[in-house]
Formats: structure tokens, sequence, C-alpha cells
């Protein structure tokens, strides 16, 4: 299969807001969109969008996860970029015509379907720097993708960054595509001078989220994670792991969490680290960097807590075990 992200299906679902309405969703060409040269998302940055998966079933079926976590937060985004509002039923509907057109085409597990909900400012003017696009445009794109650790699932290295954000504070929990600009040149920096993997944005000692995924710390039978602010991204896979630990019997601690504390805890010999999103589900951590120097995460390996969350969530979108918080939507 094509690297993870870069192959898509030959239609997308797409509805344009005039100023006054939304048009009706419909299926068209997904290798082009027309937009002026002068179309306020390529000056101001409105856009904002989604990332989710649907799954095939050892029956054929096949199962959207969390769709209506999913919308929701992409109408956050949208009210907070002030894009022009869309209705989630509206919404819904795009994405499952769009996976009906092409349910034949979801790969088995651990493949799944890459759906990607993408809402833009596409109004002509270069003249509002300081005022939101009156038109826009929404559209879902389908992937199919494999593993995306194809070539086998190994610890990661963390660089701590303790002196800039991953962007501002406020726009955090947008999920928006200058978020993660902003993130490009720190994590570029943290692979060519000490090999890192990413970079863990801790400002002030304070941590939070690496470029593109949620942090957690595992110690023993509590996972330690940051409550929710403004500052990052409210991650859905974050929610699903924390849901099901605790389904599990463990205790999980949503608070500020130090560096200072993140080292101390981190290097116990039973701790894990890992990071959680929609494309990478959970990956072990097995090294933090700090002022140069290199701290081992329990026994640098992919721990046995990580592995168990991880197995628990797959099997639930795979349909292997009960999905107990009505997290799937079947398809078809």
């Amino acid at each position: 299969m094509a690297a993870f992200g870069t192959q898509f299906m030959p239609q997308m679902a797409l509805s344009q807001f005039d100023g006054r309405k939304w048009s009706a969703p419909a299926m068209v060409s997904s290798d082009h969109i027309s937009l002026h040269p002068g179309a306020h998302v390529l000056h101001y940055a409105s856009t904002c969008f989604e990332g989710l998966k649907a799954f095939r079933h050892d029956d054929g079926s096949v199962h959207v996860f969390r769709m209506d976590a999913n919308i929701a937060r992409l109408q956050q985004s949208t009210e907070l970029l002030a894009l022009p509002a869309f209705e989630a039923d509206m919404l819904e509907q795009m994405i499952l015509q769009a996976l009906a057109a092409f349910s034949s085409e979801v790969p088995e597990p651990p493949g799944a379907m890459y759906i990607r909900p993408t809402h833009i400012g596409t109004e002509e003017t270069i003249g509002k720097a300081a005022a939101p696009s009156a038109t826009s445009m929404l559209y879902v794109l389908l992937s199919p993708v494999g593993d995306y650790f194809s070539g086998g699932l190994k610890p990661l290295r963390l660089l701590l960054e303790e002196n800039g954000s991953r962007c501002a504070a406020h726009m955090g929990m947008v999920k928006s595509g200058g978020n993660y600009a902003s993130a490009l040149q720190p994590i570029m920096r943290a692979r060519a001078s000490v090999k890192a993997d990413q970079v863990l944005f801790c400002p002030n000692g304070d941590v939070q989220e690496t470029g593109a995924a949620n942090f957690m710390l595992i110690d023993d039978n509590e996972i330690i994670t940051k409550a929710l602010d403004s500052s990052f991204l409210h991650g859905i896979t974050r929610d699903s792991i924390l849901t099901l630990a605790r389904d599990a019997g463990m205790k999980v601690s949503e608070r500020e969490l130090s560096v200072d504390e993140l080292v101390e805890r981190a290097t116990k010999p039973h701790a894990e680290a890992a990071l959680s999103g929609t494309a990478a589900v959970l990956t072990p951590v097995g090294t933090l960097i700090r002022d140069g120097q290199e701290y081992q995460v329990g026994n640098g390996e992919f721990g046995p807590v990580t592995q168990q969350l991880r197995a628990a969530l797959n099997a639930v979108q795979w349909g292997q075990s009960e999905d107990r918080h009505g997290w799937l939507k079947r398809v078809c």
C-alpha cells in the first residue's frame, strides 16, 4: 500500500456556503478544487480539519469510529475560527455518503479508511486580515491506509521543549493547519540535533503535547495527562484511551504535569509513556531528552500497559470486543 495518507478515493463529498446557505452535498472529483488566488484561506489561514477512521469487521460490514465526536470538534474549530457554521447532520450525511460510495475499498484490519473532513474560507478578498470569510467550502476526503507502523512499532525519542509552544495558547484546541506548521521548525531541529522523533512542548515546564499527538505518562496503575484547556488539542483517541483505562480499573489523573515530575516518574523501572492520535493510535515513548541529557522511560521498550490499551481500542474498532460506549456507527 502507498505511504500513509498519499492515496485518495477518486471522489469526495462537497458542500459550499455562499454567504446565505449551504449547497446540497454532492460527490465530486477529488483531484482538484477551484479557489481564487485571493481566497481568505490562502492568506489568513481560515482552515480546520478532522481525522477519523472507518473499519471493516470480520463479517464484512463497515463501521465508522466516533464520528459524532469528530463532527462536534470540527464545529468547535469552525466557531473558534469564525467560519460559517454548519449543521452536524449535514456533515454526517457527507461522511456516510462518501463511505457508502467506496465501502468496498475499506481495507481489512489493521488497515482502515482514513476520513478527512476539511473546512476552508473561500471569500475572494485580501482585505479581511481582521475579519472572517463570508463564504466557505466543506469537503470530505477518503484515504485507504495500512498500518501506520508497517515497518514495526519502535519506542519514540522525544525532545522536551521548555521555552517554546506548539502554537498560540488560545488556538491549541483548534485543529487547524497553522498549528501544525508552527511546530515544524522545532521538530526538524530536534531531528537534526539529537535524532528525536518528535518534540514534547512544555512551555515554562508545563507538559502539554507533541507536534501531532497527545501525551500520557503511565506509572503503575495510573495514567497522568494534562487536563483539558484551550492550549492543546482535545484528542478523541486520548479520550477513548482514558475511557478504556477507567473501564480496566486504572486511575486516570487529568492534571498539570511538570517536566521535573515527568522525568522523575518516567525513569522508574516500570514506568511507561505514550502518544495518542488517530493515525498511530497509541505509540510508546522510550526516551526523553532534556538539556542534552537522555532519560530512558522505564525499560525503554513497548510497555505492557501501553500494549494492553492499544489492543483494547483496536479490538473495539475492529469489532472484536463489545462497543460498550456506542462509539461505532455501521455504514453498510
